[in-house]
């Protein structure tokens, strides 16, 4: 076979598996957190989202779908990726350190209601950890995207926190398995707020 053809089809298999392997384990708690999403909309709150590299695109992918649409048309819903702000990242990440990139924003920007999206593929990404903590401190609650053990995210949760864990070890297929919750996510919020998307359209 095509060494190269094997590795196309290796990664597809391995991706599928991972997610076959993952959803018993995590499937309440995706319930969970789209119904968390809603309320906070329906209360007229906010989601915020972050994360690192790979995590920092999902953060803006989750934004964008709210803002603009998932699947459907549909009004556009409040939510703010902390990761899309180039000026204010390298500002407080210059000024003060990069750990702070998130919380200070958080801080000045989030509400008591509002939600914040925290994703990281280690749990250990400093900056995330810090954005948790100011959620924290702020009243808002966080639904935690992690991978491997949870890491240091999975000690910072609190009751009324959700982490979705993807027990998994390789960083890409973490983050093809955040795609996807991510997309429950969104098929949730339409779903149960517009009514959109019988079973397979």
């Amino acid at each position: 076979m095509n060494p190269i053809l094997e590795r196309i089809q290796y990664n597809f298999s391995e991706s599928i598996q991972t997610k076959i392997n993952t959803i018993d384990h995590i499937a309440n708690a995706i319930t969970q957190a789209g119904e968390k999403i809603v309320q906070s909309l329906l209360e007229g709150c906010k989601i915020m989202s972050c994360g690192n590299g790979g995590s920092a695109c999902l953060a803006l992918h989750f934004s964008s779908s709210m803002l603009n649409q998932f699947k459907q048309e549909r009004p556009s819903l409040p939510a703010i990726a902390l990761t899309s702000d180039i000026s204010t990242l390298t500002a407080i990440a210059n000024n003060h350190h990069y750990h702070d990139v998130f919380a200070k924003q958080v801080r000045a920007l989030g509400q008591a209601g509002d939600l914040l999206l925290a994703i990281s593929t280690s749990g250990n990404s400093g900056n995330v950890v810090h954005a948790i903590k100011a959620a924290q401190d702020k009243q808002i609650n966080t639904i935690a995207l992690t991978g491997h053990d949870g890491g240091k995210i999975a000690s910072l949760m609190q009751e009324k926190d959700i982490e979705i864990r993807v027990q998994a070890y390789d960083a890409a297929r973490i983050q093809e398995t955040h795609l996807l919750i991510m997309h429950c996510l969104c098929d949730i919020v339409d779903y149960r707020l517009f009514g959109h998307g019988e079973i397979g359209t």
